[in-house]
């Protein structure tokens, strides 16, 4: 299976220091993928490294044949690679509706807008009924599925999820994985997804790469996801 994100030799932080020490990442169409880990040791760096928020010092990004590693945050969402950060970042003030606008701002084909706007209804039906309200008075659940909602307005082929799980009830999640499931299998769209919850990781990965001070130090299958030992082993490295 060609891959649809090719990332080598990614070196990326802050200040005098690297976080990402030299991170080779391959994803295709059709499949999720989890990095997972403890705390600080480079997720959610590699995620801004991949969506452009926070410029490489070293390495390569090629994007479905395009090399991305030059281009803006703005250019690769425009290109079809789709954000969900960690704590989601909605605005608050805004009504729901206002919310799934700003996603679609960066649509690649326009001439897909209601079509798609349709079908991120249908996947999260309440959205519709509660357009009106102030996306900041939603459950934090409810906000996470917003989120990604926003980020789908955007048709992508590629979407990065990051702790999606992230103060969100068990049942909730539970939804967010059995969407992500469903999705997938339905859509031509690749995921990448940051993680610490073991039923949601074991629920939606194919693949996942365990991450340790910058680095990726194993890569399990789909058999060594769903053994929780295997998998608690890991995320306490």
């Amino acid at each position: 299976m060609a891959a649809l994100l090719t990332a080598k030799a990614l070196r990326a932080g802050y200040g005098a220091g690297d976080v990402l020490q030299g991170i080779d990442i391959e994803i295709a169409t059709g499949e999720i993928v989890a990095v997972l880990g403890r705390n600080g040791v480079g997720k959610s760096t590699l995620m801004k490294s991949l969506i452009g928020i926070l410029p490489l010092r070293s390495g390569a990004i090629d994007y479905g044949g395009r090399n991305l590693t030059k281009e803006s945050a703005d250019s690769r969402a425009r290109q079809g690679i789709g954000y969900v950060p960690q704590g989601r970042e909605i605005f608050p003030h805004m009504t729901v509706e206002e919310n799934l606008r700003m996603g679609r701002l960066i649509r690649r084909d326009r001439s897909k807008a209601e079509a798609v706007r349709q079908d991120v209804y249908g996947y999260f039906p309440f959205l519709r009924e509660r357009g009106a309200q102030r996306a900041g008075t939603l459950s934090g659940g409810q906000q996470e599925m917003l989120a990604i909602a926003r980020a789908l307005n955007g048709d992508p082929a590629l979407l990065l999820l990051d702790e999606p799980s992230d103060g969100v009830q068990p049942s909730i999640v539970q939804e967010i994985g059995d969407f992500l499931v469903k999705f997938v299998a339905e859509r031509a769209i690749a995921v990448l997804i940051v993680e610490q919850n073991i039923d949601l990781i074991q629920s939606v990965a194919g693949r996942a790469f365990v991450m340790d001070k910058g680095r990726f130090v194993a890569e399990l299958d789909r058999a060594q996801i769903q053994d929780t030992q295997t998998l608690s082993h890991h995320l306490s490295i």
